[in-house]
């Protein structure tokens, strides 16, 4: 089931990215869920939360596109190994890999957490 979960948030991402379509990934999340990522000190919580964090996400890119090289799943976890390119919001070029982790309940992500490297990101975003 965590495999079949994976690939849908995989999906609605894509969406997110090429449509800015916030909904299909926030479907993708439990009314409980908790969201993070290695460059926001703060947990988003809840659906709400979901759709909070990812419309960050969204609004800091302009032109973007995730490729996943691995989704490793067990019953209740996925690893996802990803490289993200495309434009800042303000044009530049951005290019960077990171693995993000799903923690998985039934048909929904009960937590989610993004490790990259914040610093070589953030040159990119600032500096082009």
């Amino acid at each position: 089931m965590s495999e079949q979960v994976a690939r849908r948030f995989i999906d609605a991402l894509h969406k997110l990215e090429r449509d800015r379509d916030l909904d299909a990934i926030v479907a993708t999340f439990a009314e409980n869920c908790d969201v993070g990522n290695v460059v926001s000190p703060r947990t988003f919580e809840g659906r709400e939360g979901a759709r909070e964090f990812w419309s960050v996400y969204r609004e800091t890119l302009g032109e973007v596109e995730s490729t996943f090289r691995n989704v490793i799943a067990t019953d209740d976890r996925a690893a996802l190994e990803w490289t993200t390119q495309g434009t800042a919001s303000q044009g530049h070029n951005i290019n960077y890999d990171g693995v993000s982790i799903l923690e998985i309940d039934g048909d929904a992500i009960t937590r989610f957490r993004a490790y990259f490297n914040p610093a070589e990101l953030g040159h990119q975003i600032q500096e082009g």
